[in-house]
């Protein structure tokens, strides 16, 4: 049975899309724009974290730039729900080649294939991170990547129908090993693995520095990359005034189980040039850094650890 909070979490994703396919474009983002000003003047916790957040990304801001970056990263996140509401109806060739003519990097996936092994892509919650698979699935023809058991099971099934529209394989993340067997044996048949790798707050994370201050992320892509020979690839998106940008980085080498934890902080790496020099693209509006954890939380994960 699902809770009245995970109702009502499916019913507001639901009215989203309705209300973003119903309004016109150019006003659904104006909406959505003010709905972000609005939850920032409500200072709930959400947004406080994201400032929260954003102060370790941006040390040097002073209280009013620091209330201004929250302000822009709120409407940068409202435009990605916009957005994602919105990328069902929207013609998918064009998203693709609007990508096409900005992207930067793609010379890296071309060789991670011709090298047959597979290439494992890793980006962070920043910019549309949708759009940059729809430009994928177009370029590659298909590609797989892993989504959370969300509830309840109605709101699961909408966001797997809505990715799979977008040309997306969904794996759902159960808890066991299916998941990673389906990833393995997409990466041999030399195809493209696509994960969001910037946040893991689990016994399982690996640990790293991140902006100066310990972290975990997911081991997850640098734990594949080695035991399939693929190519771990990070990416970055974030948004232009009228798109998308994307980069693809050069190949980060991990070839064996002892280079996990040198990749993943390498991987941490290039996501945090990313998010520095576009901070209001950066979604994190989650405690990210084990040091914003409740005493009990921390306890806990020291405990497991």
């Amino acid at each position: 049975m699902s809770t009245l909070s995970e109702r009502l979490s499916a019913f507001g994703y639901a009215a989203g899309w309705k209300l973003a396919g119903w309004l016109p474009a150019g006003f659904g983002g104006t909406v959505f724009s003010l709905g972000a000003d609005l939850a920032v003047r409500r200072d709930g916790g959400g947004v406080r974290q994201l400032r929260a957040n954003l102060a370790r990304v941006v040390p040097q801001a002073d209280p009013v730039e620091l209330d201004e970056l929250t302000r822009r990263a709120m409407r940068s996140y409202a435009r990605y729900w916009h957005e994602t509401f919105r990328l069902p109806s929207m013609d998918h060739k064009e998203v693709s080649a609007k990508v096409a003519a900005s992207i930067t990097g793609v010379e890296n996936l071309d060789a991670a294939l011709a090298e047959g092994n597979g290439a494992v892509m890793a980006l962070p919650h920043s910019g549309n991170w949708d759009v940059a698979g729809v430009w994928l699935a177009d370029y590659l023809g298909g590609f797989t990547t892993v989504a959370e058991r969300l509830k309840p099971e109605s709101l699961y099934r909408r966001f797997v129908e809505y990715r799979e529209s977008l040309g997306f394989e969904i794996v759902p993340l159960t808890g066991d090993s299916s998941a990673m067997r389906v990833l393995l044996k997409r990466l041999r048949e030399n195809k493209a693995v696509c994960l969001v790798g910037d946040r893991d707050l689990t016994t399982s994370g690996i640990p790293v520095k991140f902006f100066g201050e310990p972290a975990r992320l997911p081991g997850g892509p640098a734990r594949l990359a080695a035991t399939t020979g693929a190519a771990l690839i990070p990416a970055g998106c974030w948004f232009t005034e009228d798109g998308w940008q994307i980069r693809l980085h050069p190949r980060i080498r991990v070839t064996a189980r002892a280079e996990v934890p040198a990749a993943t902080q390498a991987l941490a790496d290039i996501f945090a040039g990313d998010i520095a020099a576009h901070p209001a693209d950066w979604h994190m509006v989650q405690k990210f850094w084990p040091a914003d954890l409740e005493a009990a939380e921390q306890a806990s994960l020291e405990e497991a650890s």
